[in-house]
C-alpha cells in the first residue's frame, strides 16, 4: 500500500460524496470528484464552493484556507483520470452489484497500491471487496450525513482487509477532523447496530398498548434526555428508510429477536404514511392544529401515601418527591386502609407487586424510580386501579413542578425497557468483538446524539440493576429479545465497569 495518502478520488457526487469531498479538500488532500453524470459532479463542486464562501464570510475559514480548498478540489469527467489516486472513496447507489462493478472497473485503472473504500451504510464490506482483484485493499469508510457536521466515521475491516489499509484510513479520517472508530464487518457496523433498540423497543411498547407514541416520545426526551423521541426520529428519517433498515439487520442476523421489527411500521410503509416527507407519519405535519387534547384536571390526592419498601434504593427519592408535593408519607411495613400505595418495581409490573405484597390493587400505582425521580415522571396503573385515584395521584405529583405521564401496566415501564435494551445491545456488540467499548460509546454519542454512551450509562445506573431489569423482563414476557448479554452478566457479577476490557498476558 501507499506510504501515505495524498490524492483522493471521490466517485459519486451526491450528498455523501459532496460532503466527503468537502472535508477532504479542506484538510489539504488533493481531491478528484467524479460522477457518471458530469453535470452532477460540477453541481457538487459549485455547492461545495458556495459552502466554503459562507464559512469564509463567517470567519470559519481564512482567505488562505479558502483559496487552498478551492485549488484542492477538481472535477474529472473520465474515470481514467483517477489513475494516480492513493485512495478512492465510493459513495454511489446502495446496491451490492453496482459497488462491486465499480471496484472491478477501478482495478483496471488505479495502481495496486491504491486503497478502495466504500461508504456503504448497510452492505457487507467483505461482499463488496469480492468484486476486487485485491480484496485486501478494500475497507469500509462510513461517514454520516451531513458529513461536515457529523464528526464520526466508521472504519470497517472486511474479512480480508489489510491492517495497514485500516490504519491509513484511520489516519485519513483523523486528518479531516473526524473521529475514526474501528469496526468489524457486521450488519449495521457500530452506530446503526447500537441504535436498534431505540426504535424497536419503542414500537414494542406501543404495540402492547402501554403508552401512546406521544407519551413515549415525551418520556424519552424529558426523563432520559434524548433530543428526539423514537417516533419523532422515525418521522424525521422516514419510515421508507428506517423500516427497511430494521428488517435488513433483523434478517442479516438470522432473525435475532433483539432486532425484531414491528408490524406497525410495516403497515405505515404500505399506506405511504412515512413521516415528515409525506406530511404525515406518527404525527401530522399539516397546518392544522395537531396538539393533543388538554388533560382534564382532577383534585390532588389528599390522604396519606404509603411507599413500598420492596425496592429500598428508591424509597428516599420517592419519599422526598411526595413530601415536596405536600403529601403525608406513611412509614409502616403495611399501608393503612385508605392510603395511596406506591410501588417502584424494576423490570416487573404493578400487578406483580400487588400480588407479591398483598396490596389493594384499586389504590396501587407504580412510579419508575430508575432515574431517581428526576425530570419527567412516569406513573403506572394496574388493570384494577381506580381511574379517579390514578388521576388524583397524577394531579398530586404535578405539584412537584415535573411533568407526569400516566401509562398502563408494563413490565419495566418505558425508560427501564428502553435503556436496558440499549445497554444490552451495546454490551453484545463489544462481546462479539465488533469494536472496543470506548469506540462504541464515542460512536453512539457522536453518531446518534445519545445523551450518554450506552456502556457509560450502564455504569451510571448500575450493571447489576440493568441485569435485574432484563432478567425480570425475560421472565415475565418469555421473549428472548430481553436475554442479557454475557458481557453485561459477567461484569455485573464481578462489579466491573461495562467499559472494562480483559487484559491477557502471554505465557
Amino acid at each position: 500500500m501507499k506510504a501515505s495518502i495524498g490524492v483522493v478520488g471521490i466517485v459519486g457526487a451526491g450528498a455523501m460524496g459532496r460532503g466527503i469531498g468537502q472535508i477532504a479538500a479542506q484538510a489539504g488532500f488533493a481531491v478528484l470528484l467524479f460522477d457518471v453524470q458530469p453535470d452532477a459532479a460540477r453541481k457538487a463542486n459549485q455547492l461545495i464552493a458556495e459552502q466554503w464562501q459562507k464559512m469564509l464570510n463567517k470567519e470559519k475559514l481564512t482567505e488562505e484556507e479558502y483559496q487552498d480548498a478551492l485549488e484542492n478540489l477538481q472535477v474529472v469527467d473520465d474515470m481514467q483520470e483517477l489513475a494516480d489516486c492513493d485512495l478512492i472513496v465510493e459513495a454511489i447507489v446502495e446496491k451490492l452489484d453496482a459497488k462491486r462493478g465499480l471496484f472491478q472497473q477501478l482495478d483496471g485503472i488505479v495502481s495496486d497500491a491504491c486503497i478502495l473504500a466504500t461508504n456503504t451504510s448497510s452492505l457487507s464490506v467483505t461482499a463488496i471487496a469480492a468484486g476486487s482483484k485485491i480484496p485486501e485493499r478494500v475497507a469500509g469508510l462510513h461517514f454520516f450525513n451531513p458529513v461536515p457536521l457529523m464528526k464520526v466515521v466508521e472504519v470497517i475491516d472486511g474479512l480480508l482487509t489489510s491492517a495497514d489499509v485500516a490504519g491509513q484510513l484511520m489516519a485519513f479520517a483523523s486528518r479531516t477532523g473526524h473521529l475514526p472508530v474501528r469496526a468489524r464487518d457486521t450488519p449495521g457496523f457500530i452506530v446503526n447496530h447500537a441504535g436498534r433498540a431505540y426504535g424497536t423497543e419503542a414500537l414494542r411498547i406501543l404495540q402492547e398498548n402501554v403508552a401512546t407514541f406521544r407519551q413515549i416520545d415525551q418520556i424519552m426526551r424529558e426523563a432520559a434526555g434524548f433530543k428526539l423521541g423514537p417516533f419523532e426520529l422515525m418521522d424525521l428519517t422516514g419510515l421508507d428508510v428506517s423500516h427497511p433498515v430494521m428488517e435488513a439487520i433483523y434478517h442479516q442476523y438470522y432473525e435475532e429477536p433483539r432486532y425484531r421489527p414491528s408490524v406497525i411500521t410495516a403497515q405505515r410503509v404500505h399506506a405511504g404514511v412515512l413521516g415528515r416527507k409525506t406530511g404525515r407519519g406518527f404525527y401530522s405535519y399539516s397546518t392544522e392544529n395537531t396538539l393533543p387534547a388538554p388533560v382534564e384536571n382532577y383534585p390532588a390526592w389528599t390522604d396519606t401515601v404509603w411507599i413500598s419498601q420492596a425496592n429500598p434504593d428508591a424509597v428516599p427519592a420517592l419519599t422526598a418527591l411526595f413530601e415536596r408535593c405536600g403529601a403525608s408519607v406513611e412509614t409502616g411495613a403495611q399501608p393503612s386502609d385508605t392510603a395511596l400505595c406506591i410501588v417502584s418495581p424494576y423490570g416487573t409490573d404493578v400487578s406483580s407487586s400487588v400480588a407479591s405484597e398483598g396490596l389493594d390493587a384499586r389504590r396501587t400505582l407504580g412510579i419508575d424510580a430508575l432515574l431517581v425521580c428526576e425530570g419527567h415522571l412516569t406513573l403506572m396503573t394496574n388493570p384494577a386501579t381506580d381511574a379517579l385515584i390514578a388521576a388524583r395521584c397524577q394531579s398530586l405529583l404535578l405539584g412537584s413542578g415535573q411533568g407526569v405521564s400516566l401509562i398502563q401496566d408494563s413490565s419495566g415501564f418505558v425508560v427501564q425497557r428502553m435503556l436496558a435494551c440499549i445497554i444490552n445491545i451495546a454490551s453484545d456488540i463489544v462481546q462479539q468483538g465488533i469494536c472496543s467499548p470506548q469506540d462504541l460509546d464515542r460512536a453512539v454519542t457522536l453518531g446518534l446524539a445519545y445523551p450518554v454512551g450506552p456502556l457509560a450509562w450502564g455504569d451510571k445506573l448500575g450493571a447489576s440493576r440493568i441485569l435485574g431489569i432484563l432478567r425480570n423482563l425475560l421472565s415475565s414476557t418469555g421473549d428472548p429479545r430481553y436475554r442479557p448479554s454475557p458481557w453485561l452478566v459477567r461484569r455485573a457479577q464481578l462489579g466491573l465497569s461495562l467499559l472494562h476490557t480483559e487484559k491477557h498476558t502471554a505465557n
